[in-house]
């Protein structure tokens, strides 16, 4: 049974999302390589969504930028997970996450037919 890596928090994950320049992408790529590290990850996701949400200025830009990127990388085990956590709210920053996600056609090419 194997047991989520304490490493790093969601708070750490939020932050890289946040900043998200080009250390941050290979340290969010580097989550998704381990299975283990997705919990971790998709509760950065969330964090990174309300404080984004809470926020007094909205960068949907951004969001949907981070969204697209996240949709062409993430491994086919995680795209089902990053669309639910997109579609867990109506807020606009949710919204440009979704946005995003759907432009990457992560989503339809995880679960293609064939």
């Amino acid at each position: 049974m194997s047991t989520t890596a304490a490493f790093p928090d969601r708070d750490t994950t939020a932050t890289k999302l946040w900043s998200f320049g080009e250390a941050d992408q290979a340290f969010v790529k580097l989550l998704m390589e381990n299975p283990e590290q997705d919990e971790n990850l998709i509760e950065g996701l969330y964090r990174h969504l309300d404080l984004t949400a809470e926020a007094r200025l909205l960068n949907s830009l951004k969001l949907e930028k981070l969204g697209q990127w996240l949709g062409n990388e993430a491994p086919a085990r995680l795209q089902m997970r990053l669309m639910e956590a997109a579609r867990s709210s109506q807020h606009p920053a949710y919204q440009a996450f979704r946005a995003g996600l759907a432009k990457s056609g992560g989503l339809e090419s995880a679960f293609s037919k064939t």
